[in-house]
């Protein structure tokens, strides 16, 4: 196993060739937000929010640091100006879907977002695909998937398989940054399979979060 040296934010790092940019600087204590990574599921770089200025053989790129090998010799820089710019933009734009978010709160406080600087959208999905890497990877199932491309893109139950496969199981629900998870399931219980069984807590009224 190949060992690579490269420097993130001055600091001397070892890491093993196979590791991300962002999984050096998270062995060493190097703080990089994220949103859409998740340990147990394979890089996917959606929300951006892990972007790094990486230099390498005197060029300088940003890179979603989830995705991007660790290099010998490579300088990696994870707050910049630039960098904290591009994340309360991003951070902004997602907030103006789920604003009441807790953890998007939390970064953006980091990074000085506002919830109100973009108009508010009517979904307060932020398109992770936490939940639906989540089932497909690690449980291997399908209840939950993308539809359509781009503007339009959403994340919907398939009532077909999840009145067999979710209301046992619900693992992803505590990696949705924002409530539409929770508040899809139980639309798509009560439409798709109402006769399912349910939970005393799922019996109580859902709180939405969202603005």
């Amino acid at each position: 196993m190949s060992e690579v040296r490269l420097q993130i934010d001055g600091k001397e790092v070892n890491a093993r060739g196979e590791m991300t940019i962002l999984e050096a600087a998270q062995s060493v204590g190097i703080f990089i937000p994220t949103l859409c990574h998740h340990e147990k599921l394979s890089p996917y770089g959606a929300c951006r929010l892990c972007t790094v200025e990486a230099e390498s053989g005197g060029r300088t790129a940003l890179v979603a640091s989830c995705l991007y090998k660790v290099e010998q010799n490579l300088v990696v820089r994870t707050a910049t100006e630039k960098l904290d710019g591009f994340r309360k933009m991003l951070l902004e734009l997602m907030l103006a879907h789920a604003p009441d978010s807790p953890v998007l709160q939390d970064l953006a406080q980091r990074y000085g977002a506002k919830a109100d600087r973009f108009e508010k959208e009517s979904s307060f999905c932020v398109l992770c695909g936490l939940c639906v890497r989540y089932c497909a990877e690690v449980k291997k199932k399908t209840p939950i998937g993308f539809l359509d491309r781009g503007a339009t893109r959403e994340i919907n139950f398939i009532p077909g398989v999840a009145s067999q496969e979710c209301w046992t199981c619900k693992e992803c629900f505590p990696l949705c940054p924002t409530s539409y998870l929770q508040a899809t399931y139980v639309l798509t219980q009560a439409l798709g399979f109402p006769s399912a069984p349910r939970t005393e807590q799922e019996k109580r009224p859902l709180k939405v979060v969202h603005g």
